[in-house]
């Protein structure tokens, strides 16, 4: 699906989901590597809403629609953040691209990362009714 067409599209905020599938027994170096990210999408305009890793689920808690919902798998983290516009998402990818710390994490995590897959989804906000 394509908003190309609605040019508030490219005025609106972008958000983007990361979806990784994480070595469980590389949680620290997970952890450093989504440290050092949160600086950079910060430091080049956008807003940070975390990394989130797996943990144990709270006891007792069901899925909300049985026989639809399921649990999901253990090794998925999550991060969001968000720019104010394509303008700034596209701005901070090519300052990231040159900046000293980018290149170094891209240098120390790039060759052995600690997740073995991962992709991403940009999103929209839907807003509550007035």
């Amino acid at each position: 699906m394509t908003y190309r067409n609605d040019l508030s599209m490219l005025k609106s905020p972008v958000t983007c989901e990361v979806r990784y599938r994480i070595d469980r027994h590389r949680i620290s170096e997970f952890e450093a590597y989504s440290r050092i990210w949160i600086q950079l999408i910060e430091r080049h305009g956008g807003t940070h809403h975390g990394y989130f890793i797996p943990r144990d689920k709270p006891a007792e808690a069901g899925v909300s629609f049985p026989g639809m919902g399921e649990e999901g798998p253990g090794d998925v983290a999550v991060a969001l953040f968000t720019f104010p516009d394509e303008t700034s998402y596209l701005q901070y990818r090519k300052r990231v691209a040159a900046d000293p710390d980018g290149i170094a994490a891209n240098e120390r995590f790039g060759k052995n990362p600690p997740f073995i897959s991962y992709e991403r989804t940009f999103l929209r906000p839907v807003l509550r009714a007035n």
